[in-house]
């Protein structure tokens, strides 16, 4: 019979990490939890950790951490990597990030969890947007002048926004991908850099001004 302990101890190989597309209604239900977002997060930006590691870093219980993790693990989100018992094993995050398709691809119910889903990132994208400024002070020099903010305004149809993003995304994720994944890649005073890509259009089509919003927004 193997040996418990050596099963407990060996690593489970790491695949290459990918971009999960979500697109079924109970997946981005799964996800739609403020901790479970964070821990995503963590894993995704950080490596593996325990439950109380990743509760530390987060505020909450290993408890908690435990049982979201699980969930998670449930939905595909994360998974063991091996090694550790208990409360003491690491997980880490099965993919390097997720894409929802256009609300037109999906059914109902998944596209009203995807508007969910997609708002608590949002919240947690400018609530680090808003940390920044209000601690950039407090930076390296080399860093204040490195980072920026800018705005952008084309006239574009919806196939060539469709075609600009589409570019960019090419752009910029084989860039430093692999730098996510793996440390030895990262040169010597890289830190996480998020940058965040916004487009929409202002103004709905052959109206001038943008439309208002819905009462209940």
């Amino acid at each position: 019979m193997p040996d418990d302990d050596d099963d407990e101890a060996r690593q489970v190989p790491v695949p290459e990490p990918q971009l999960r597309q979500l697109t079924d209604a109970r997946t981005l239900r799964a996800l739609a939890h403020p901790v479970r977002i964070k821990l995503v997060e963590e894993l995704t930006l950080r490596g593996p950790m325990t439950a109380t590691e990743v509760g530390e870093l987060i505020g909450e219980s290993p408890t908690t951490c435990s049982f979201h993790l699980r969930q998670l693990a449930r939905y595909g989100f994360v998974e063991e990597a091996g090694g550790g018992r208990g409360r003491a094993r690491p997980w880490r995050a099965r993919h390097i990030g997720m894409t929802v398709p256009g609300p037109g691809k999906l059914d109902a119910a998944a596209g009203l969890a995807a508007e969910t889903t997609a708002r608590l990132f949002r919240d947690r994208w400018l609530a680090r947007f808003q940390a920044w400024q209000e601690t950039k002070g407090s930076y390296p020099r080399e860093w204040r002048d490195a980072a920026d903010e800018s705005e952008f305004l084309f006239y574009l149809t919806a196939a060539e926004l469709r075609q600009l993003n589409d570019e960019l995304r090419r752009l910029l994720t084989p860039r430093v991908r692999e730098r996510l994944t793996d440390p030895s890649k990262r040169p010597p005073g890289a830190v996480p850099v998020e940058m965040l890509l916004l487009s929409y259009p202002i103004e709905l089509p052959g109206q001038d001004g943008p439309p208002r919003a819905r009462e209940d927004s």
